[in-house]
């Protein structure tokens, strides 16, 4: 028994001898290949968290994919309004920023809190942050504005086509109102003959100021709207001939340091002569307010009106009636009438059979609102919760919407399709959507470059332009054409009247997705 104890000690400890004197030859192949799985486990966990974050940043962008514009008919993802998505999957904590295309949206807190619902609705979300923003104030339009003009996203024209219809009531209103929704606002009163601004505004400072150094015009301020007016610059009203009239108005317009605006109001003098005609064509209105009384005669006045936005490609988004009732001893009066079936007597049957403008607004004769434009304090500001307050808060939500579905329309109206190589377009209040050929729209030009302004011969040749051609840029300009860049560094600017009238493509093949 001790002979084989002893035997199967000695053994042991042989072999442990043994063992402690083999050289480890197998162990750095070893110490490789744990350090390879290790690095794969890490390589799979991170890919893991990257398709995780992927997956719940997905999910969130699906939850806000339900919150529809109702202005667009399109959802806030496709918009390009969700910023700034940030999702922490641990803590349950999601954040991002809406940015809307104004601070003066009329249902930015329905957005914020559908936002919450939908987002917190999801199973593993215990907090939400959404900040709401806007975007940065600057016009769509390509062309080369005055530097003073290059931050307002909006400018809109209150006109009339006769005095004494209310029409710098309405401009100075609209402007508070727009204001008090949260955007940035300026008012330009326009008639330089009978400035209205001085008398319907009490700012502090009632003179304009120079910027010696940039030759610039400082504007003055009355309750956070910035004021522009001749009868601010110390000379009272103007006794000049048009062509002067209309250069002091584009120097005050043009030179003023406006800042960021969301909209600038344009009370623009009546008539439809070459005052107007200028401001229409050196400022890119983005949209304009018709002002008249309930009359036969008032309804050929906004005819002419209307017909010559149209003519310059700026749309009229709303009439307002004003002076249409008056309330007393109980009832309601109407001087001018009312209801009459004839779209020739009824101002807004003519105004939407005639003309397809749906947004139309009714003022009353009211004292108030008579004494707040002599008292230097605008109604929707003195009384804001009165009923003609609450006829432009609906006038100021109508504006905000149109210009919005404007600039919407137009950012978008002509664009370049890589995949089928054509430039598709889609004119602004047009539902037909049609493509053309790159090179066919370039063989188009009319400028003078192309073609001879004197024979009328056609300097562009086919072939000088390649079949192949391709444009490098596409932008807006007004709401009439749009600014094309070419290889070459020609930009050619092509109406939307013209391009409906080129040869369109047929039957093309659409690219079969990936």
């Amino acid at each position: 028994m001790r002979g084989e104890k002893f035997f199967l000690l000695s053994t042991t400890r042989i072999a442990v001898q043994s063992q402690r004197h083999v050289k480890p030859v197998w162990a750095p192949h070893r110490r490789l290949a744990l350090s390879s799985i290790l690095a794969k486990a890490a390589s799979i966990e991170a890919g893991a968290s990257a398709v995780s974050t992927e997956t719940v940043e997905s999910d969130v962008l699906k939850a806000l994919s339900q919150i529809i514009d109702p202005d667009f008919g399109t959802d806030i993802v496709s918009c390009g309004f969700v910023k700034d998505l940030h999702v922490h999957e641990a803590s349950g904590e999601v954040s991002f920023r809406l940015e809307l295309t104004t601070p003066a949206c009329p249902i930015k807190d329905m957005f914020e809190q559908r936002a919450n619902e939908v987002v917190e609705a999801l199973p593993w979300v215990k907090k939400v942050n959404v900040t709401m923003s806007a975007q940065p104030a600057k016009p769509i339009f390509a062309g080369q504005l005055p530097p003073g003009l290059q931050t307002i996203s909006n400018i809109v024209a209150v006109s009339s086509c006769k005095g004494g219809v209310g029409k710098s009531t309405v401009a100075v209103n609209l402007a508070y109102t727009l204001a008090g929704m949260g955007a940035r606002v300026g008012i330009f009163d326009a008639d330089v003959y009978g400035p209205s601004l001085p008398t319907m505004v009490s700012p502090a400072n009632r003179l304009l100021e120079m910027n010696a150094e940039r030759r610039t015009i400082i504007p003055t301020e009355y309750l956070g709207v910035k004021l522009v007016s001749f009868g601010f610059a110390g000379q009272g009203r103007a006794i000049m001939r048009g062509p002067m009239v209309s250069g002091v108005i584009n120097q005050l317009l043009t030179t003023t340091e406006w800042g960021e605006l969301d909209y600038l109001v344009i009370d623009m003098p009546p008539g439809t002569g070459d005052i107007q005609l200028t401001l229409c064509q050196v400022v890119p209105l983005t949209a304009a307010v018709i002002v008249t009384t309930p009359q036969k005669l008032a309804f050929i006045d906004v005819a002419k009106g209307v017909r010559m936005f149209s003519k310059l490609k700026v749309p009229c988004v709303a009439v307002v009636e004003n002076m249409c009732h008056f309330d007393a001893d109980g009832k309601r009066y109407y001087p001018f009438g009312r209801g009459s079936e004839d779209p020739h007597v009824n101002i807004q049957m003519g105004v939407v059979q005639q003309f397809g403008i749906p947004h139309l607004f009714d003022l009353p004769i009211r004292p108030t609102l008579s004494a707040s434009g002599d008292s230097g304090m605008p109604e929707v500001v003195a009384d804001p919760l009165g009923e003609v307050a609450n006829t432009f808060q609906d006038l100021g939500v109508c504006v905000v919407q149109q210009c919005a579905k404007i600039r919407q329309q137009v950012s978008t109206a002509v664009t370049y399709d890589k995949s089928l190589k054509a430039i598709r377009v889609k004119v602004p209040d047009s539902d037909e959507e049609f493509l053309l050929h790159p090179a066919t729209v370039r063989r188009n030009d009319r400028s003078a470059q192309s073609v001879d302004e004197w024979t009328g011969e056609q300097k562009l040749q086919f072939m000088d332009v390649p079949e192949d051609i391709e444009p490098e840029d596409i932008r807006p300009m007004g709401n009439y054409a749009v600014s094309i860049t070419w290889p070459d560094g020609f930009s050619q600017i092509a109406p939307y009247d013209q391009l409906q009238m080129i040869e369109r493509l047929v039957d093309v093949p659409q690219p079969t997705p990936a």
